[in-house]
């Protein structure tokens, strides 16, 4: 096994503080570290997630979170991978680990984000997909969300009340939760009075976007005995895989889908590739699992998602939740923390969020939101440009 050990998890809660992403990002960081009980100065590398929206020091967030902290010489690296930032950020610190680069490593994401949906950056860019699905559908994200949640009504018969279960759930594990944004329970009553944004998906059906800032503290399992954890949460797989051609399902931001005249599709499509390839690391599966933390941008994709980690069959999602499997309390919670629903998307930081929600239930730290007896957790998420995200941890 390549574990490695999570000494150390903080955040900053999400919000929108009207503040530098850095501040986010350095005040989780200092609670990540304090909870390893490390100083600054322990730490080898530093490895940040990027955001696209802060200027010039968010292209390297590495080398920004590791000078607001004070310059000390660590090695720092700079990734980018949209919603599958923080991901990619956790598998670089864990190879810097397994190759014998740092004894222990620093990963820290946090964004700062305008006011409404996600917009292409400016200019002028025909040969850029995210640009154009703008320019020529005026297809915000909402409408890829739509389009999602419509395919599930037509092909498993998902209700616009089934979707308002999903936001129901996460709002109550929110409202335990102080990091997030939004905890206040909410009625399906109060989901079907919001505001239609891309029928049939209404307000509340749909994740804000967020500031935030979310770190780990990462190393080796020797390191971790030697600093007074006998017994940490560990990182057992990341999976960051990317498709298989050709892709047969319309997936943001793509506005069409690959051929299959001459080649058939895949077995699995790549959101269910994510978790199986994690899994297969692992050595575990689905039914080993206690909770997961999946990315709910909207709640028909938070049903989706049930079936991608293999929690139940193709169309079987919204009876897993009407049946109060994923709810607190469930056989298989999902979204403890109370997901984006509750939190809103910080991107940069949202994947390292997931696996600090991890790390608390796996301890037992997580208060009323804790799972009894918490084994193995898994998070799964995907970025724009083929990129996946998942992230096993066990103790």
């Amino acid at each position: 096994m390549n574990d490695i050990a999570v000494i150390g998890a903080g955040m900053h809660p999400w919000g929108k503080w009207g503040r530098s992403f850095v501040s986010y990002g350095t005040a989780a960081a200092r609670a990540a570290l304090a909870d390893a009980g490390l100083d600054w100065t322990d730490i080898g590398s530093v490895v940040g997630a990027d955001t696209m929206r802060c200027g010039y020091p968010g292209y390297v967030a590495g080398a920004t979170f590791a000078q607001a902290l004070g310059w000390q010489g660590a090695r720092v690296t700079s990734v980018y991978a949209a919603c599958a930032s923080g991901a990619q950020a956790i598998g670089t610190a864990r190879a810097q680990i397994l190759a014998g680069l740092a004894d222990a490593v620093l990963v820290v994401g946090a964004d700062s984000t305008p006011k409404g949906f996600f917009a292409p950056a400016g200019g002028e860019r025909p040969d850029d997909p995210d640009w154009l699905r703008f320019r020529i559908l005026g297809a915000t994200n909402p409408a890829y969300f739509a389009l999602y949640a419509r395919r599930r009504m037509a092909l498993y018969g998902d209700t616009p009340e089934d979707f308002a279960r999903v936001k129901v759930k996460n709002a109550a594990a929110g409202a335990l939760n102080p990091l997030a944004r939004y905890r206040k329970p909410v009625t399906a009553e109060e989901v079907a009075a919001s505001a239609v944004v891309a029928d049939p998906l209404r307000l509340l059906d749909i994740c804000a976007t967020s500031d935030g800032g979310a770190a780990l503290v990462l190393c080796g399992l020797d390191f971790a005995r030697r600093h007074g954890h006998p017994d940490p949460v560990r990182i057992r797989a990341v999976s960051t895989v990317s498709p298989t051609y050709p892709r047969a399902a319309l997936d943001l931001p793509d506005i069409a889908t690959d051929s299959t005249t001459a080649l058939d599709p895949a077995p699995h499509a790549f959101r269910a590739s994510i978790a199986r390839a994690a899994y297969e690391e692992a050595g575990l599966g689905p039914e080993d699992l206690s909770l997961a933390e999946v990315y709910d941008l909207s709640t028909a994709l938070e049903l989706e998602w049930y079936e991608d980690i293999g929690l139940c069959g193709p169309g079987e999602g919204a009876k897993l939740l009407r049946d109060g499997t994923t709810r607190l309390g469930g056989a298989l919670p999902v979204n403890t923390s109370g997901g984006l629903a509750s939190f809103g998307e910080a991107v940069p930081a949202q994947a390292i969020a997931q696996v600090c929600e991890l790390t608390w239930q796996l301890r037992g730290t997580a208060g009323d939101r804790q799972v009894p007896g918490a084994r193995a957790g898994i998070t799964a998420n995907q970025g724009l440009f083929g990129h996946g995200s998942a992230v096993v941890a066990v103790r």
